[in-house]
C-alpha cells in the first residue's frame, strides 16, 4: 500500500511577519478622534483610520495581511484587520471614532467589532453603500 501522505492545510491562518511588520511603523501623531472608512467587497476588505480633516492615519486590507484568494472575504479576515487597524489606533492615541461602511461583503460587522474589540468607542455609524436608483438600461428584447 505505502505511506500515507499527511497534508496540512493552512487553513485560515494569517502571516504574523506581516502583522508584525505593519504595527511596526508607528506615527508619531497624537489624534483623539478620527474616522474609520470600511470597504467591504465580496473578494475582500479594506480599513482607512483618518483624522477629523480627512488625512489617512493607517490603513490595512486583508490582502495586506497575508490572506489569499476566497479567504480574504471572509469574516475572520476582517475580524483580523479590524484588529490591526484598533491596535495602531491605540498607539496614535484615538479615543471614539465615526464609522462609515462602504460595500456589500461579508466583512462589514466583523471588522468593526474587531476594532471595538481594542477598546475604542464608536460614535456613529453611517452606511454609504452605493445603490442605483433607476438602474442601466435593460437589454433589448430577442427577436426569433
Amino acid at each position: 500500500m505505502g505511506k500515507k501522505r499527511i497534508v496540512k492545510k493552512s487553513g485560515q491562518q494569517m502571516n504574523q511577519g506581516l502583522m508584525a511588520r505593519s504595527l511596526s511603523k508607528v506615527i508619531k501623531k497624537k489624534v483623539s478622534t478620527g474616522t474609520l472608512y470600511v470597504q467591504s467587497t465580496y473578494n475582500n476588505t479594506k480599513l482607512l483610520l483618518t483624522d477629523k480633516k480627512g488625512d489617512a492615519l493607517a490603513w490595512s486590507s486583508s490582502g495586506s495581511l497575508g490572506f489569499k484568494g476566497a479567504k480574504k472575504g471572509t469574516p475572520f479576515a476582517a475580524a483580523k484587520v479590524g484588529e490591526l487597524i484598533g491596535e495602531k489606533a491605540k498607539m496614535i492615541g484615538v479615543k471614539d471614532v465615526n464609522v462609515v461602511v462602504k460595500g456589500v461583503g461579508s466583512g462589514r460587522e466583523s471588522s468593526i467589532r474587531g476594532f471595538t474589540s481594542k477598546g475604542i468607542d464608536l460614535s456613529t455609524i453611517q452606511d454609504m453603500t452605493p445603490v442605483p436608483h433607476g438602474g442601466c438600461r435593460p437589454k433589448k428584447p430577442r427577436r426569433v
